[in-house]
């Protein structure tokens, strides 16, 4: 969420990463914003004012009683009476005003990086680093859901049965290359010096509404009515939350932490071949990692994280590129992010299989997460997170990438974590 003094003091930035975002009637709510904070501040010096006022007849009722002047007494405790009425719809109002502002708040997304370009879609995302080779599979090639049926390992019609679309089985082979990629995503992000932790897998509203999904994402996310609790759509929502309303101190940073859950997301996409398979599902595993940086480190922190994605990648000799989301195709949340694509050689397309994101300030201010500076003022921390990785497409790309005649071999590093080298 944007700052109220950002806005107040750089409102023609404002209006123009707004733009980059092509925002919808960005003037009008950035108006409406300025209007209810000047009504709430203008409210709350009355109010203030109104109980200053009442305080010191209070004073001065307990003098007058005191010296016997019982008459005057009466007459400043009349007044004292209307006071608190006064004060009483001040408070009333400066809550209407405060609520308004916040709704408004959440209406607006974040401002992005100077680095991001302008940009409608996915379309206009720069692709700024690509690697690997592409490998040369023949004209036989199979997409990873033929291959899945064809091996017996994962069972999308099973899933189906069980829950409904977008919910697979992972069978044998399947399930314990599943479990591999989840071991060895957590080895590589412990070792680079992230924490783990195994988190809840529902949040309450408060978490879900710090982080950014709602309102943003209301109806997207899994909700348990009863208990009013959601389904995560990923660990970045609760590993954050963990330091929801914290004070740091400078020397804490960096916080780092890894996790493992399954993720849940209702919005699966639409129909066709684009989505069959593993592309696009209501459950899925992801491995993430979140950090919480200084101001001054926040980007060198996103590029290492960044060069962290790039180093598993490498290991497990994927072919992928990295694209700079222009501003139409960045997150609600996010300033600057980069997504990853692997390369499926059988479907003839790149899928993304991560994200990484600096959100600033923006995570922050919803969570309340601050450190003390130098100076001993207390000041917003940035909040980062990565996907290390998210396994459906992983696994899809190792599928198709991997295939031969006589099976679909393992990747090298997987294989201590696997127990066998080749599916067949």
């Amino acid at each position: 969420m944007l700052q109220v003094q950002f806005i107040r003091d750089n409102k023609q930035i404002v209006l123009e990463g707004l733009a980059k975002r092509n925002f919808a009637d960005a003037e009008t709510i950035i108006e409406q914003v300025l209007t209810a904070d000047e009504n709430r501040r203008k409210t709350q010096v009355e109010l203030d004012n109104v109980l200053a006022e009442s305080n010191k007849m209070s004073k001065e009722i307990g003098g007058l009683f005191k010296s016997g002047e019982i008459q005057k007494a009466n007459i400043l405790k009349e007044k004292t009476g209307q006071l608190k009425t006064t004060s009483k719809e001040l408070a009333e109002s400066l809550n209407t005003f405060a609520d308004d502002l916040q709704n408004l708040l959440y209406q607006i997304p974040n401002i992005p990086h100077t680095s991001v370009k302008v940009g409608a879609s996915e379309e206009d995302n720069e692709i700024i680093f690509s690697e690997g080779t592409i490998p040369n599979l023949g004209e036989n090639a199979l997409p990873h859901w033929e291959l899945a049926k064809k091996y017996d390992i994962i069972d999308f019609e099973l899933g189906n049965k069980v829950t409904g679309a977008g919910f697979p089985v992972y069978k044998g082979k399947g399930a314990r290359l599943q479990r591999a990629l989840i071991n060895y995503f957590i080895d590589k992000n412990v070792e680079a010096g992230y924490k783990e932790y195994q988190v809840p897998h529902l949040v309450n509203t408060a978490s879900a509404t710090a982080t950014g999904q709602l309102p943003d994402k209301d109806g997207q996310m899994y909700h348990a009515t009863e208990d009013d609790l959601f389904l995560i759509p990923t660990a970045e929502v609760p590993i954050t939350n963990m330091f929801r309303g914290n004070l740091m101190q400078e020397s804490e940073f960096p916080i780092t932490a890894t996790g493992y859950t399954p993720c849940f997301r209702r919005e699966a996409g639409s129909y066709g071949a684009h989505v069959r398979g593993l592309n696009r599902l209501h459950q899925f595993d992801k491995v993430e990692i979140v950090r919480i940086e200084h101001p001054e480190n926040s980007y060198s922190a996103l590029n290492g994280m960044v060069e962290h994605i790039k180093d598993i990648l490498r290991e497990l000799k994927l072919p992928y590129r990295i694209l700079r989301l222009c501003g139409g195709d960045t997150g609600f949340t996010a300033a600057l992010t980069f997504d990853f694509e692997v390369f499926s050689t059988a479907q003839d397309r790149w899928l993304e299989i991560s994200s990484a994101s600096n959100f600033e300030t923006f995570q922050a201010n919803r969570l309340k997460l601050r450190f003390k500076n130098k100076e001993g003022k207390s000041e917003l921390a940035h909040t980062l997170n990565g996907s290390s990785l998210a396994l459906p497409r992983v696994l899809a790309g190792i599928l198709e990438n991997y295939q031969t005649e006589n099976g679909i071999q393992v990747p090298e590093v997987l294989i201590p974590y696997t127990g066998f080298s080749v599916i067949d």
